[in-house]
């Protein structure tokens, strides 16, 4: 089972993340929890690239976030779906479509095409959409001061990508379901958990 989270930076996804790697665990399934970017050594480097490296044109962005997602699901998701694993995963292909198809405003389509080639098509079975206000984001980041390159851009992109990301849930949703990010941690937890509980048998 491949479960992905995705929502805007500060939306509590690592936070579920780990939550949901536990409750799985505990239930006797091995989980690979991992992220994109950075979920292998040379992700690692590709992310701080990205986040913390200086000016990143869009297209050179679409490129870097698709060669990192190539060779994350060649080396890490894969062998693990493989052995029958259920792999938690931090970020996907809807963060593109939605960071660098609506954020930068590039193709959505050309920009999913790259990924979906980069990753010869693989889809998640269930993608958490964590979705929180950008505004209400912001204030969990606590300002600017410890913001990436993505993160510190201004709130008309951040309103782009929510948008994006709603539309995508929206036009998929027997693989999304969409959970409010505004609630208690405990809550979105237990919400997430009932999405994927039915899932696990099959």
């Amino acid at each position: 089972m491949f479960l992905t989270l995705e929502g805007g930076d500060a939306a509590g996804k690592t936070t579920q993340a780990v939550a949901l790697e536990r409750w799985l665990t505990e239930r006797g399934r091995t989980v690979v929890r991992t992220r994109e970017p950075g979920g292998t050594a040379l992700g690692a480097e590709i992310r701080a690239l990205l986040l913390h490296g200086g000016e990143v044109a869009p297209r050179a962005e679409a490129l870097l976030y698709a060669a990192d997602r190539a060779h994350h699901v060649a080396t890490v998701v894969r062998p693990a779906l493989e052995r029958g694993d259920v792999v938690v995963q931090d970020r996907y292909l809807d963060s593109s479509v939605a960071y660098q198809g609506a954020g930068r405003v590039l193709d959505a389509e050309e920009v999913r095409g790259l990924s979906t080639w980069a990753t010869e098509g693989l889809l998640p079975d269930l993608t958490v959409l964590l979705d929180l206000e950008p505004a209400v984001a912001r204030q969990r980041r606590g300002g600017r001061a410890a913001e990436d390159r993505l993160e510190s851009e201004q709130d008309d992109f951040h309103e782009r990508v929510r948008t994006a990301f709603l539309a995508l849930a929206a036009a998929s949703p027997d693989r999304f379901v969409v959970v409010d990010a505004a609630l208690p941690e405990q809550e979105v937890a237990a919400r997430i958990r009932a999405a994927v509980e039915p899932r696990l048998g099959a």
